[in-house]
This record gives structure tokens, sequence and C-alpha cells, in this order.
């Protein structure tokens, strides 16, 4: 039912490539993990997510839980939800213990307030202790623990869970980040403690910040317990306004300690270049919201660079989003850049939907690519080769 298999590995760097295996389907690695925070891929019906060539979704037990409500007792399920026979991974709700709280307080999200300036400091709406985590958002009054959050992802039924964690940030000074890796600590055992359910694997979570000797020791404890897989956790690097250096370093300090035959999954990150950083450091899964999030705003990615469609400069032009891309959007519907600009000038219904389709499809094309590169024993030149292409321009054809 479960495994994981690693069938090649690069000579030259810690990339690899294998299969992890689930009871709805095998997810051949590296992979992007495409985001459906409340149960759903933004934009997409079910129907439309099998032609981005997705493997695997998460979806967010914070959000669905406070959501759901009493509704969560009777749930059926987020296969079934969905519409969805594949993989499924839930986070642990351990991501809005930091957003919801620190985060708010000092304006700081999944990306730095400089490249989201809409986000000003906010109160402070979590009370974190030992035990677990106090809310009071738009939901109201709520309390999260490890035992509770174990709880709520055995009723949504993914594949893949996530035990309960703290995160921290670059400004979260080491005596803090300290006791915070303590109570990630903890919780993970408790964690493991409350799983009841058989049919899913449980992923533990490497904290510790920027610190390299805190990161070590997470590292090396959560790699010491029963978990199937491992995520890392508060990488967030230039995200979050630190070096880039920094979530390079992370990951170098966390891989080394971590068992090499279990899987690896990268918390929140998802950019072209992280991606090949990932991938060439040892990581074997990742999820963000940037291909998503960014189709609905006009955001299109290429392996020409990104660009906005909803620029005066697209307007009439015959161009398609990618020539040779074989999307559907792209190559079955043959929409021009011309077309998506009045359709989001408009706000035509299939705007956001195309672009998502389009950006889903391509993330998960280029992970398809780098696989193939491994496997070939050309990964290095493979992503020079990107990269090089990426930054030719979106005048490419």
């Amino acid at each position: 039912m479960f495994g994981f298999e690693i069938s090649k590995k690069d000579r030259r760097t810690n990339a690899r490539a294998g299969v992890l295996k689930t009871p709805h389907g095998e997810v051949e690695t590296p992979s992007y993990v495409v985001v459906g925070t409340n149960g759903a891929v933004r934009c997409l019906g079910s129907e439309d997510i099998p032609k981005t060539k997705t493997q695997i979704i998460i979806a967010n037990t914070y959000h669905l839980w406070r959501g759901l409500g009493d509704k969560l007792e009777s749930f059926p399920g987020l296969h079934k939800f969905m519409g969805w026979n594949g993989a499924i991974m839930t986070d642990s709700g351990g991501f809005q213990v930091f957003s919801l709280g620190f985060g708010r307080e000092h304006g700081m999200g999944k990306f730095f307030p400089k490249e989201t300036p809409s986000l000003a400091k906010q109160k402070n709406l979590v009370k974190i202790t030992n035990d677990g985590a106090h809310f009071n958002d738009d939901y109201g009054e709520s309390y999260l623990d490890a035992e509770t959050s174990i709880k709520i992802q055995e009723k949504l039924g993914a594949d893949i869970i996530v035990a309960f964690d703290e995160p921290t940030s670059p400004i979260h000074d080491y005596k803090y980040t300290k006791e915070s890796l303590e109570r990630t600590h903890a919780w993970a055992l408790r964690s493991l403690k409350a799983q009841t359910r058989k049919d899913q694997w449980l992923y533990g979570v490497v904290q510790g910040g920027a610190f390299k000797d805190l990161r070590e020791e997470s590292a090396k404890f959560i790699g010491s317990q029963p978990f199937h897989g491992f995520a890392i956790g508060g990488s967030y690097g230039e995200s979050m306004g630190a070096p880039r250096e920094q979530m390079l370093s992370v990951i170098k300090w966390s891989v080394a300690r971590l068992p090499e035959e279990k899987p690896r999954h990268l918390l929140g990150i998802g950019k072209i270049e992280d991606v090949f950083d990932a991938v060439e450091l040892g990581m074997d899964t990742f999820d963000c919201v940037i291909p998503t999030r960014e189709a609905r705003h006009g955001g299109l990615w290429t392996k020409f660079g990104r660009f906005d469609i909803k620029k005066g400069f697209w307007r009439g032009s015959f161009m398609k989003i990618q020539g040779d891309c074989k999307c559907p959007v792209c190559e079955n519907l043959g929409v021009t850049r011309g077309e998506l600009r009045e359709m989001f000038k408009t706000r035509h219904p299939n705007a956001a939907r195309y672009a998502t389709i389009h950006n889903v499809f391509f993330f998960n094309d280029l992970l398809e690519d780098i696989r193939r590169s491994i496997k070939e024993g050309r990964f290095l030149e493979f992503r020079r080769e990107f990269l090089r292409n990426s930054n030719r321009g979106i005048m490419g054809p």
C-alpha cells in the first residue's frame, strides 16, 4: 500500500529520483505538490486537475477544520469531497500557529512584506502554550494541539499527514527558537502517539530556524523517531526577508541528518530556482501557492520567464502563453496572450481558470523534465540550460 523507492541518484549532487507509493496511486519524485487549501485547487474543477499532470495535492488542516465545523464528523474524506482519486497530503495547522500569531503581529506571511505590501501589522490572534495553541480569529475561539491536529487529519483522510509543529521566522532570536523547538519535538512525540489510522503516513517536521546547531539537533531527533517521512519547515529564505543562502543552509543541515531511505518534503517553497536547489540538495517533494495564486492575478510562468498577462503590452498579441507548451490551454485551445489579457480585463470566468491550468501544468511539466534529467545523469546540465533560457525573456517562442 505504502512505500518509497529511490530509483536513481545523481552522482554529482544529492538529487534523486524515486517513487512514493500511496493508497491512491504512485507519485514520481521529485514532485511539485499542488496547493488545494480548502479541499479544492482554486479556479479548477475536478475535471481540470488530471489535465495538469498533477500527481499530489496538499490541503490545509486548519482552514478545513474551522470551515467545516460540526460537519467534520460526517465528512466523507478529501478524496470524495474533491472528486480526486490521486494522492493527497494535509499540513498540521502548525503554519497558522505562526501566521495568525507572530506573523500577523510583524506583518509576515508566506511572503515578506516587500512582496505583499498590503500585509500590514495586525493583532496577534494566537496564544501559544507548551500544550497547544489558542486561536481567536474570524472563526471564533478555538484550541489546537497535537492530538486534535492528528484527529482532524485522520477525519480528512489524506494519504500523508503531518505532525503538529510551531514554525519560527528569521527574526526570532535563538532563545525563543530553542524553546519553540522543544515544543515542536514534544508535539511530534504526541502526534505519533495520537495516530490511530494505519492507512496514512505521518511525517515529522524539522524546525530550528536559521541556527545550525538547532537544525542539526532537530533533524537528528525527528529523524530518529518512527515517522514515515519528514518535512522541513521554516526554511523561508528570501520569501521572508532572509538571505537566499539561509534557505540552502537550512536544507543542507537538515538533510544530512535525516534517514536517506525515507521521503523528504520541503514546506512552502516553490520558485523555479528554489525547486532546482531543493532537488539538488536531496528533497523529494515541495509545495507552494505560487502557480495558483499568481495565476489568479495574471502571473504566467513560461520556460522563458514570468510575465503579467494583464499588462497593456499584450493587447492584441497573437503569441501563445508558451509556444511549445503542451497544456490544454496552449495546445488544444490555442489561447493567445492577447485573448487571455482581454479575458482578465473583462473578468471572464475562464480567465483565472486558463491561467491556473497553464501554470500548474508548467510546474508539473518542469518536474517531469527534472526527473528525466536525473535518470539520464544530466541534472546539472539540464538545470544550467533551463535557467539560462528562463533569463532570455518572455518574448521566447
